[in-house]
């Protein structure tokens, strides 16, 4: 839905009408081009993670200063492509800006990634990125380390990146992280931008709490604008939205093929699958899931699964209207994570992508065919 795009954009934009703001797009949550040229007009960035989502980018009509490259673990020569393709680099381990700054000294500038080490609010392995043994970043104790590349090799750091998490549901838990990366920017006299990264969660209809932008923003400003005139010049404040721009505007639309009882458990069974929405298997995320057939019904409590051949659930226990063989259900906010995580796992094929804008629907994604699933291997099975 082309509109709720729209409104999450314009939502986060006015979080922060005091404050020279750029809102990149986190395209890894949905690459679809007919998306990404949708972000383009409403006026954002693009925060890409790996070469390819840079390309798309491009081909769409972004400049590549629009345009930062995030890569996490990757080999060195990724990030050399990307500094010939033009984007900003954005760099997260010590390996890897020991050789930036080797080969490029003080002549291509670059952020660094930081981990905080920000405990969350939440204890969960999968989504708690501030933490001290997360993948991501640079942590504080190598701080020293970075402070030697510029020093010996003159590597100019233009901007500082902390990845925020969904988990994290006040303002106050955020400015504790933010002045905590207020305190090493300052270390840095090269600076142009401050990059929060993503991770602000969306409703979803479970009625988890939820962080307030509006409110955030309110607690933001006044820190950020502290900070900036205690620097000494204006830095621009980058955000790299998702979920919140793209979630609540996608629905998968599926079938049920089955209702059935097993037991105590009153089964639904459906045309798609953890090959089309992987989420509730791999992070136990709540979709709201609608019957759009007889939304009116009686509620009866289902376990919703899909058609793969193993475990398979889209919700437990679930109180749904009525449902019965061949009706539509709709999993909400389905529209970030979804279809760019989806596989052919079972050689099933991945769904087709609809975009609504102005009351008109249009396909921006063909439904993959039994000729996409062997393209790859045609002409050389037979050997």
């Amino acid at each position: 839905d082309a509109e709720i795009i729209e409104r999450q954009v314009g939502a986060f934009k006015s979080a922060f009408p005091n404050i020279d703001l750029d809102v990149k797009y986190a395209c890894k949550s949905n690459t679809n081009l007919s998306i990404l040229k949708k972000m383009l007009e409403l006026g954002t960035g693009l925060d890409t993670v790996s070469i390819n989502e840079i390309k798309m980018g491009l081909m769409v009509g972004f400049k590549p200063e629009q345009i930062v490259f995030t890569p996490n673990c990757v080999d060195f020569s990724e990030i050399v492509e990307g500094v010939e393709l033009g984007v900003r680099i954005n760099i997260e381990n010590l390996p890897n800006l020991e050789k930036f700054a080797e080969k490029y000294g003080n002549s291509v500038p670059c952020f660094v990634r930081l981990n905080p080490q920000v405990h969350s609010q939440a204890n969960s392995d999968k989504v708690n990125w501030w933490h001290k043994q997360s993948k991501f970043g640079i942590s504080l104790d190598q701080l020293p380390e970075v402070q030697r590349l510029v020093e010996e090799k003159g590597l100019k750091v233009n901007g500082i990146h902390i990845h925020s998490s969904s988990v994290i549901m006040t303002p106050e838990v955020f400015l504790e992280g933010a002045k905590t990366v207020f305190d090493i920017a300052k270390q840095f006299p090269d600076l142009e931008f401050l990059d929060f990264g993503g991770g602000i969660k969306v409703e979803v209809g479970d009625g988890a709490p939820v962080i307030d932008l509006q409110d955030l923003g309110k607690h933001f400003e006044p820190a950020f604008q502290a900070f900036c005139k205690e620097y000494g010049k204006p830095i621009q404040l980058w955000f790299e939205p998702g979920r919140f721009l793209i979630a609540e505007a996608g629905m998968l639309l599926v079938t049920a093929n089955v209702v059935k009882r097993n037991g105590d458990t009153m089964f639904v069974g459906t045309d798609s699958g953890f090959n089309q929405l992987i989420r509730p298997m791999l992070y136990d995320a709540y979709h709201e899931i609608l019957n759009l057939s007889n939304p009116e019904g009686q509620l009866q409590k289902y376990t919703v699964v899909g058609n793969i051949c193993e475990i398979d659930n889209f919700a437990i226990d679930r109180m749904i209207p009525e449902v019965k063989e061949g009706d539509v259900l709709a999993l909400m906010t389905a529209g970030s994570y979804g279809f760019s995580m989806a596989s052919n796992y079972n050689s099933r094929v991945r769904p087709m992508e609809v975009m609504v804008e102005n009351g008109k629907a249009r396909i921006i994604r063909n439904r993959d065919s039994f000729e996409d699933l062997i393209r790859t291997q045609d002409g050389l099975w037979n050997g």
